[in-house]
C-alpha cells in the first residue's frame, strides 16, 4: 500500500512538473510573440536611429569650476570644465573637454575618476555636443540588487530562491508581455487581471508548491482580485476618473496617436496591480494559519476553521490596510506638500485629479484585502480538510 502511494505521488508530481513546464512555455511562447511583434512608439532622441546617444565615461580631471553654495538647497551651482574619456558606444575611447552645467535640476559634480553618464549629440556631422547627464548609478544599483537577492536567498533558503524567481517571472511578465500588449491595443482593465491571475498562479505556487494552502490562497485571492476590480471599475466611473486625469496623460495620448493604447483605462490597469503584493501577502498567511491549525487539530470543522482564518484575517486587515495607505501617501508625498503650500480650499482639494486617484487608489486596494479575508478563510477550511488526505496535495 505504501508503495503504491508513493508511486502515485511520484507520478502527480511528474504531471505537475510537465504541466507547469507546458504552461510556462506557453507563457514565454505569448511574451516572446507580444514583445517582438510590438511597434514600439518612440517620442524621444534616445531612440535608436536618432542622433543623441548616452555613453559611459570617465572623468579625467576636472580642467576648469566655477560654483557657488546655494543657501536654500545646499547644492553647488555653476559650471565646470572637465576632460572625460568616452567608455562605450561608437566614441569610445576618445578624449574629449565637456562643460558641465550644474543647477537645482541637473547637479552631478564630477570629481577625477568618478564614472558618468554623458549624452553624445551628433546631429551636426562635423562636430557634435557632449554634456554630463547623471552619475553612473548602474554597479551601484547592481550591487543593491545583489545585496537583496543574497540576503533572501540566505535568509528565506530554497524559498527564498523560489521568491527571486517569482519576482524575476513578474517583472518579465509586466515589461515583456503586459505593456506590449498594451501596444497592440488590447484593454488594459483585461490584460491586468490576465497577468494578475498568471502572476499570483505561477508565485504561489512557487513559494509553496502544489499544496492544499497554496490552492486556498488562490482562489480567494483570485476571488478577491475579480471583486476588487469591479469595486474599483464603478469607483472609478462615478468618479469620472480615467488615464486621462493623470499628469502623464498628454504624452500617453501622442504614444496613443501612433499605436493602438487605450489610455483610459490604463488607471484601472495601475491600481489593481499595485495591490497585488498585499492580497497576495494576507492570502497566503491565513492559507498558511489554516493549514497549521488543522495540522495541530484535525477534528476541527468548517466553522472553527473557518473562524480561525478570520481572528487571523482581522488582525493582518487593519495594519495591511494601513499599510497600504502609508505607501501610496509615501509616493504622492511631494504634491501634498505642493497643495499645502499653495493653501488649496477645500472644494478644490477634494476634487483635485491626483487627490481623487489616490483616494481611489488606496480605498480600492484596501477593499481588496478586506475582502480577500473571508475568502480565503473560507476556501481554506473547506478545502484543507477535504483535500489533506491526497498525498498530491498535503502540506
Amino acid at each position: 500500500m505504501v508503495g503504491v502511494k508513493l508511486k502515485k505521488l511520484e507520478v502527480g508530481k511528474v504531471g505537475y512538473a510537465l504541466a507547469g513546464a507546458a504552461s510556462l512555455a506557453i507563457y514565454v511562447a505569448l511574451t516572446f510573440f507580444s514583445y517582438t511583434h510590438t511597434r514600439i512608439h518612440h517620442l524621444y532622441s534616445s531612440a535608436p536611429g536618432s542622433y543623441v546617444r548616452y555613453e559611459k565615461a570617465h572623468v579625467l580631471e576636472v580642467e576648469q569650476e566655477s560654483l557657488t553654495k546655494d543657501p536654500a538647497t545646499g547644492f553647488d551651482v555653476g559650471y565646470q570644465t572637465v576632460k572625460i574619456r568616452v567608455l562605450s558606444g561608437e566614441h569610445k575611447g576618445e578624449v574629449m573637454s565637456v562643460r558641465n552645467t550644474l543647477n537645482y535640476t541637473t547637479n552631478v559634480r564630477a570629481r577625477p575618476g568618478a564614472g558618468v553618464i554623458v549624452c553624445i549629440d551628433t546631429a551636426n556631422k562635423s562636430t557634435y555636443d557632449c554634456w554630463i547627464y547623471s552619475y553612473d548609478r548602474g554597479p551601484y544599483l547592481y550591487l543593491l540588487l545583489g545585496l537583496f537577492v543574497a540576503v533572501l536567498s540566505i535568509v528565506g533558503g530554497s524559498r527564498g530562491v523560489r521568491s527571486v524567481l517569482g519576482i524575476v517571472f513578474t517583472f518579465t511578465g509586466i515589461i515583456f508581455l503586459f505593456i506590449p500588449m498594451l501596444y497592440r491595443g488590447y484593454s488594459p482593465a483585461l490584460a491586468a487581471i490576465g497577468v494578475v491571475m498568471v502572476t499570483l498562479c505561477v508565485t504561489l505556487v512557487l513559494l509553496g508548491g502544489l499544496t492544499t494552502k497554496v490552492l486556498a490562497a488562490l482562489l480567494g485571492t483570485i476571488s478577491g482580485v475579480v471583486i476588487s476590480g469591479l469595486f474599483l471599475f464603478f469607483a472609478l466611473r462615478i468618479t469620472h476618473l480615467s488615464g486621462f486625469s493623470t499628469n502623464e496623460a498628454d504624452t500617453l495620448i501622442q504614444i496613443a496617436g501612433k499605436t493602438h493604447m487605450k489610455v483610459a483605462e490604463l488607471l484601472f490597469a495601475a491600481i489593481l496591480i499595485s495591490s497585488l503584493g498585499a492580497i497576495m501577502d494576507i492570502a497566503i498567511s491565513i492559507a498558511a494559519s489554516v493549514h497549521e491549525v488543522y495540522q495541530r487539530n484535525s477534528s476541527l470543522g468548517l466553522k472553527e476553521l473557518f473562524a480561525s482564518g478570520m481572528n487571523v484575517g482581522r488582525d493582518m486587515m487593519g495594519t495591511m490596510a494601513n499599510t497600504l495607505i502609508i505607501a501610496f501617501t509615501g509616493t504622492s508625498l511631494n504634491i501634498l506638500v505642493l497643495l499645502y503650500s499653495w493653501d488649496v480650499r477645500y472644494y478644490q482639494l477634494i476634487n483635485n485629479n491626483m487627490i481623487g486617484i489616490y483616494i481611489v487608489q488606496a480605498v480600492s486596494g484596501s477593499i481588496a484585502v478586506i475582502l480577500t479575508v473571508p475568502l480565503v478563510a473560507f476556501f481554506s477550511a473547506r478545502l484543507i480538510p477535504a483535500l489533506e488526505s491526497s498525498p498530491r496535495l498535503r502540506g
